[in-house]
């Protein structure tokens, strides 16, 4: 797992006073906590905070934050946005210790599309999860994991169990071979299918009608 960098300064005052001067002066406030250790009230750069959020992955990437020339590794497990302005408000952070095993999300990835038979048909590549649940030590945090569709045609659906995980590396989900995405026939080929199902219906129906009509006429000649 690649890992990042972030520059911080330790704040002496906590509470929503203080924190609300740090937000004036283009800082977030946030709290190192974890592996046994006191937590630890800190004061990043909006500008830097936001760059990383809004990056993608934020929750699964590990951190290197310098707190006062001290390094701290850490992972992101929780960040608080205005719900008005979208602007960052707070950050939590995880130490990571030698051992620290988590539960984190994983982004899935789907290869080789050009040699799926159904996309190549038209069909869609329906996305049931996006992400796949791990429990991981944190220091060995996969940055994705690769579905091949090579082969995969309209119908087919597919599961966890398509996904090679390394060692050490185990889905949260275990009572269920989950469904990661399904490759789904397009809209127009479902309509297709079932304006010839109508009219094929309609034919017999109309098959049926005639032979009464006849069995009716035969009665009144007699």
């Amino acid at each position: 797992m690649a890992q990042a960098e972030l520059n911080a300064v330790a704040r002496e005052r906590v509470g929503k006073g203080a924190a609300r001067e740090l937000r004036r002066n283009n800082q977030i406030p946030a709290v190192i906590y974890g592996d046994k250790q006191p937590p630890l009230a800190i004061a990043i750069t909006y500008k830097d905070a936001m760059k990383k959020i809004h990056s993608g992955g934020f929750l699964s990437s590990v951190i290197t934050i310098d707190v006062d020339g001290k390094p701290h590794k850490v992972i992101p497990r929780d960040y608080q946005l205005n719900p008005v302005s979208d602007k960052a408000e707070h950050v939590d952070f995880l130490r990571i210790g030698k051992n620290t095993r988590l539960n984190i999300e994983v982004p899935v990835h789907f290869i080789n599309e050009e040699e799926s038979d159904g996309l190549k048909r038209g069909a869609v590549l329906n996305i049931v999860r996006h992400t796949v649940e791990v429990s991981c030590l944190a220091s060995a945090i996969p940055e994705g994991f690769d579905i091949d569709l090579t082969g995969t045609d309209v119908g087919d659906a597919l599961h966890a169990s398509m996904i090679k995980m390394p060692e050490g590396v185990n889905p949260v989900i275990t009572d269920r071979d989950f469904t990661i995405a399904t490759i789904a026939a397009p809209s127009a080929l479902r309509s297709e299918g079932s304006d010839d199902e109508a009219q094929s219906e309609g034919e017999e129906g109309e098959e049926g009608a005639e032979g009464e009509d006849g069995a009716e006429g035969e009665t009144s000649e007699e």
